[in-house]
């Protein structure tokens, strides 16, 4: 593609600068994917050269450190005492004392485990006594699982306490070297109030964050490489085991035989990533611009009871959306009030076809999403156009700029440059919209050329909602649904650093200071 100088651009007509820009941003889009695997592949390096250094600065310690650093290798917090720092060493002791007992009480049995995820399944037995069968539940792969995960994070931050226990009597040597005193106990406790208040502060919610959300999806990414469904549930049918990549080549492959028939997944993935992004794309742009219409009419002066229309808007908000949405969904029914109301008017002969036929029903969702929607963004855009100087459209009149080009030219860069972020995570979001799909039309109507892949496909089904009809039903296939909410975070995440390193907000950013 030919790149045009500055002095060249400016000389093209609108449409044709308009096209240009397209062009280029899709023609960037493979470079800049490259550009991440690049970066990733800098991470890798950066964190393994981090790695030698860490461990040839940790041989060192161990050479030239005195007897107590020595000692402190395996007796952590051994070096905090002898040097007189109580607090530090009893903490370092405890926390030692308790990793060790808890991986020779449970840890070490789930870590063993963890290859196999479970050995004896549930086993029926016979009860003489009283003449009947009973069952025994053995292992339960479930938890050897999910406790092997904790396990795996508790020896990690074992490591990581470690690896500080022993800079610390490292300092600590270079500190009494130079003469200076270390700190003291009550030194120790000021500071986590004082100097230290942020860390202190942060510790609680780091801890929630990597207990509630960096481990479940830890969790679910290792799910994808075992067979856990409704027939292996892992404790009171079958135990569930590893199978490696066999549930990525099912749902990317296009075609697997299955039981006599023949699956598409990876065709039914790509129509419903298709729909998936369309839909993503039509709820967040007709939102955004009409939320920001509807906000700047509201604003406009000589425009009465500002108020009283933006309560009206905001009422869509107050009420829960499982009512509203479910009420719009019986509305738009065949024997609903819309259909009613049309045939009783005479104006159409048969019921139309508004979660029936798949054209149809996909505008239907997009449109009540709109009207969702617009409240959201005439909230969010109202107290941003209030900010926009009045002086800079004083002068575009004066200079003879009508309301189009007032627009085009001042308020539409000033809101893409403030609302740039939140367009991109608006887009993401839209990606897992759950609500509005669910229960407008559960995925309806039935595409019949994807019905023989898992979850009953249905033509208004996002991703989100055919992850959550794959984990239903008598099959429950987690481990598809693990697959499919892996890809789901690959495609957003690809979208969400391309489109970032775009957005006017990052690029040029002192524009607007």
């Amino acid at each position: 593609m030919k790149k045009y100088t500055d002095l060249e651009f400016l000389k093209l007509s609108k449409g044709k600068k308009f096209l240009y820009k397209i062009t280029r941003f899709f023609c960037s889009i493979p470079q800049k994917i490259l550009g991440i695997f690049v970066a990733l592949w800098n991470l890798i390096k950066k964190i393994a050269f981090a790695v030698k250094d860490e461990a040839a600065d940790i041989f060192s310690t161990f050479v030239h450190g005195d007897w107590k650093t020595k000692v402190s290798f395996l007796v952590m917090g051994f070096g905090n005492l002898a040097r007189g720092q109580i607090l530090r060493g009893l903490l370092f002791l405890l926390f030692e004392g308790v990793f060790i007992a808890y991986m020779v009480l449970a840890g070490g049995y789930w870590m063993s485990m963890l290859p196999s995820l479970g050995k004896v399944g549930p086993e029926e037995k016979y009860d003489f006594i009283l003449d009947t069968y009973y069952t025994v539940y053995n292992d339960n792969s479930f938890k050897i699982l999910l406790y092997g995960v904790l396990t795996i994070f508790f020896i990690i931050a074992f490591i990581y306490t470690w690896r500080v226990n022993i800079r610390q009597n490292k300092m600590a040597e270079k500190i009494l070297a130079s003469g200076k005193k270390l700190k003291s106990g009550k030194d120790d406790m000021r500071s986590l109030v004082d100097d230290q208040f942020h860390k202190t502060l942060m510790s609680l919610p780091l801890t929630g964050i990597l207990i509630f959300t960096v481990m479940p999806i830890v969790f679910m990414i290792l799910v994808a490489f075992t067979n856990y469904d409704g027939a292996h549930d892992g404790y009171y049918s079958n135990l569930f085991g590893w199978v490696g990549m066999d549930n990525f080549n099912t749902m990317l492959n296009w075609n697997v035989n299955s039981g006599g028939s023949v699956q598409s997944y990876a065709a039914t993935f790509g129509e419903v990533l298709a729909w998936t992004l369309m839909w993503a794309f039509f709820a967040t742009f007709t939102n955004y611009f009409l939320g920001m219409f509807v906000a700047m009419a509201i604003n406009k002066k000589g425009i009465n009871l500002k108020k009283l229309w933006r309560t009206v808007l905001v009422m869509t908000i107050a009420i829960p959306q499982f009512i509203s949405l479910l009420y719009v969904s019986k509305m738009f029914a065949k024997n609903g009030i819309i259909n009613g109301f049309l045939m009783n008017m005479g104006w159409i002969e048969q019921a139309l076809p508004f979660w029936e036929d798949p054209t149809w029903a996909r505008i239907t969702v997009i449109i009540t999403n709109i009207w969702i929607g617009i409240p959201y963004l005439m909230l969010i855009t109202t107290g941003i156009l209030m900010n926009i100087p009045s002086d800079l459209y004083e002068s575009a009149r004066i200079d003879g700029a009508n309301p189009w080009q007032q627009y085009t030219k001042i308020t539409l860069p000033y809101m893409l440059f403030v609302t740039g972020p939140y367009l991109l995570t608006s887009f993401t979001g839209n990606m897992n919209n759950f609500n509005v799909i669910y229960l407008l039309t559960g995925g309806a109507p039935t595409n019949p050329a994807a019905s023989s892949a898992a979850g009953t496909v249905g033509y208004t089904d996002l991703l989100i909602t055919w992850l959550f009809k794959i984990t239903q039903g008598a099959e429950s296939q987690y481990y598809l649904a693990s697959v499919v909410g892996i890809l789901v975070f690959v495609v957003v995440a690809l979208i969400s650093l391309v489109v970032y390193n775009v957005l006017p907000s990052i690029k040029n950013e002192e524009d607007f200071q």
